[in-house]
């Protein structure tokens, strides 16, 4: 599965050339790259308020001058990106095992120096087709969200009851109203949540849930 036609790869690294040879073999296999010369750079994109809004991943060195690889994607984890722009550090023989405890803590993956082509831009692919997974849940989520804002409470009430599984009967008497008036109330959650069973709507409120 190829990515997006709009995924885009941002390189960090304080080697020029290195950022240029990505570059070339990034567009070899048509994949869109934006250089950075160091973390701070790119933390500045991330100060703007920055949301992946299309497929991306973050090529990371792991030494540089001034903020390093390992503080920039600790920024990031703390801004909950990471799921949503995976993060590949590029790391030299003695950073193998920072970088294999980064992977612990949310990093897509590491690439050892000097990786093979063909490999590191295929675990890009993979990472970006993560993200463009990770990106339709959240709009998805968001939706959600929207229409569940919609509701008055009353018809929250009813559409926690009809999620669980109740009859209208039932659902009449816990609210103490007329099922005349459950079924009114169930009509217009399912056209709000644009969902037709009772089944659907516990399907898509499960997507909302908080995870443990």
């Amino acid at each position: 599965m190829q990515p997006a036609p709009d995924a885009i790869v941002f390189i960090v690294d304080d080697d020029e050339s290195v950022r240029d040879a990505l570059a070339w073999l990034l567009r070899s296999r048509h994949l869109a790259s934006e250089r950075f010369a160091d973390a701070e750079d790119f933390a500045a994109l991330l100060d703007t308020g920055f949301e992946p809004v299309q497929p991306c991943c973050l090529l990371l060195d792991v030494r540089m001058p001034g903020m390093s690889g390992l503080a920039l994607f600790e920024r990031i984890a703390g801004m909950r990106l990471a799921p949503a722009m995976p993060v590949i550090f590029l790391t030299g023989h003695a950073d193998v095992p920072t970088a294999v405890d980064m992977v612990k803590r949310g990093a897509f993956d590491f690439c050892e120096k000097p990786f093979s082509d063909n490999a590191l831009v295929d675990r890009v692919e993979q990472a970006l087709q993560k993200s463009a997974q990770v990106q339709a849940t959240w709009r998805e989520r968001s939706q959600v969200a929207s229409r569940l804002a919609e509701l008055t409470d009353r018809e929250s009430d009813v559409m926690r009851l009809v999620a669980r599984g109740l009859p209208n009967k039932l659902i009449a008497d816990q609210l103490a109203i007329s099922v005349r008036t459950v079924e009114v109330h169930r009509a217009r959650v399912f056209d709000k949540m644009d969902v037709k069973s009772a089944v659907e709507l516990a399907n898509v409120l499960r997507e909302v849930e908080p995870r443990g």
